[in-house]
């Protein structure tokens, strides 16, 4: 019976290459004389030339990505500059029932956001009156405990909306529950609007936002009720 015989392959060749590195080494000829694309257009370029081309495009990209990484933390930088700078305020503020302006007042000019405003609940009695805590229906409330992150996208017709300044500019809008501590009901809202539909959008990133919601509830927890009992 005749054997059966499998024809080589280009992956039998390239294994054969790789596992044999001394091959090239018995044949130098061939390194000259192997011609190749260049990759960039129609002429012939011998094999070590298109192997230098290749790791000149394999550094380039590097070189990018590099640039991409400075830029980026560039910018995260900055952001921390700013974040710090509006918690420094919140910290200088001295009247509790001034809290809720100051935020507003350090997101709009740190952040350069065009439009923000912060309802609060479960105040004490001496805020009850303040326009901060006043105008939120159940509704509002409600929706705001069932956030378990931010909201980010077009202003559907939310409640919260009305409490902007300008609500018909607020093509895009964030709306980021406020807790006093973590897995607590929400007791605020804050929201954040765009008259640039993409500005917030619901494939963006929250973890900004989401730090933004944190410090800003557990500095109104200072509006908050506090529990009577003995010490």
């Amino acid at each position: 019976m005749t054997p059966t015989v499998h024809p080589i392959t280009e992956d039998d060749i390239a294994n054969f290459l790789a596992n044999t590195p001394d091959f090239f080494e018995r044949h130098a000829e061939l390194l000259a004389s192997v011609q190749l694309s260049s990759g960039h257009g129609n002429r012939a370029v011998s094999l070590q030339e298109r192997q230098a081309g290749m790791l000149r495009d394999k550094i380039k990209g590097l070189e990018t990505k590099v640039v991409e990484m400075i830029r980026h933390g560039q910018d995260n930088v900055l952001i921390a500059d700013r974040m710090q700078r509006w918690t420094r305020r919140l910290l200088q503020t001295a009247q509790a029932r001034d809290l809720p302006g100051t935020m507003v007042e350090g997101i709009t000019a740190e952040f350069q956001i065009p439009q923000a405003a912060i309802k609060v609940w479960g105040v004490n009695g001496i805020f009850s009156d303040e326009r901060f805590a006043a105008g939120v229906s159940e509704d509002a409330q409600t929706f705001a405990s069932s956030l378990t992150t931010p909201y980010c996208g077009v202003n559907s017709g939310f409640e919260a909306v009305n409490w902007l300044p300008e609500p018909a500019m607020a093509l895009s809008i964030a709306l980021i529950p406020l807790r006093a501590a973590a897995g607590a009901q929400a007791s605020g809202l804050l929201v954040l609007a765009s008259s640039d539909p993409e500005r917030f959008h619901s494939g963006m990133g929250t973890d900004f936002l989401e730090r933004l919601g944190e410090l800003a509830g557990a500095a109104l927890s200072r509006l908050r009720a506090q529990p009577t009992g003995t010490p």
